[in-house]
């Protein structure tokens, strides 16, 4: 029977070489938003406890210009209920993995980003590595990245003269390198061209502003209609 430190070691190390993308991009990231909170005049404690308990990289670079505006926390509510809309499709398609991973769901939910989501909603998981373990230590790996990242970028941001335009693109960048990997991992590709389909009609009907809850939407729709229609055909869902 394995102890506790073995399950551990097990899970540790099959999640890191699954993280090790996210690590740069995280890192490279995680240190222009840290820049610019000092840029910004906020003190390297205000970064740590940002990227620590918000952990939304987006809805934290938003956070900054939210802080230094007028007043306005409905306006914040409604606004970070937009930026993360994402999430709350996220959170159901994870409902049955999650449950299984006792108390660590707690952590796990907390936790998902969607870097985190995409590598523990397709993980091929090895044999003999707890299922529960290793979403936490991906989950936690991503998180110490960030938090790493922003901090650093907090530290050195008054001597480091940084161009901040376009740096958004790594976050894009980073899905694209996930999205070839699981591409090249499934025998069947319906749901991913699927994914591409419905996002590049709505990025036409609705604009590259407002296209991702109306794509998230559509995506969840017509998964769960073709699942229930192979189940019925009684195909594997």
């Amino acid at each position: 029977m394995k102890s506790n430190k073995d399950v551990y070691s097990a899970a540790f190390r099959a999640a890191f070489p699954a993280t090790i993308p996210i690590l740069a991009g995280f890192l490279f990231l995680g240190i222009a938003y840290g820049i610019y909170m000092n840029v910004s005049g906020f003190h390297v404690g205000y970064t740590f406890l940002m990227s620590l308990l918000i952990f939304a990289g987006s809805m934290e670079f938003v956070t900054v210009s939210l802080l230094l505006g007028a007043f306005n926390p409905l306006g914040a509510l409604f606004l970070a209920l937009m930026v993360n809309a994402r999430h709350l499709f996220y959170g159901l398609s994870m409902l049955g993995k999650y449950n299984k991973a006792g108390r660590k769901k707690y952590y796990l939910i907390f936790g998902m980003c969607d870097e985190s989501f995409a590598i523990n909603n397709t993980a091929r998981i090895p044999e003999g590595v707890d299922k529960g373990w290793y979403m936490l230590f991906v989950t936690l790996l991503n998180h110490v990245y960030w938090v790493l990242g922003a901090t650093i970028g907090g530290l050195f941001g008054a001597l480091i003269k940084l161009n901040m335009e376009g740096l958004e693109f790594v976050m894009t960048a980073l899905f694209v390198v996930i999205f070839i990997e699981q591409w090249m991992k499934e025998t069947n590709h319906r749901s991913s061209l699927l994914g591409l389909v419905v996002s590049l009609v709505c990025v036409i009907v609705f604009g590259s502003s407002n296209f991702i809850l109306p794509a998230m939407i559509g995506i969840l729709a017509l998964l769960t209609f073709m699942r229930n229609g192979r189940q019925k055909a009684g195909e594997p869902a």
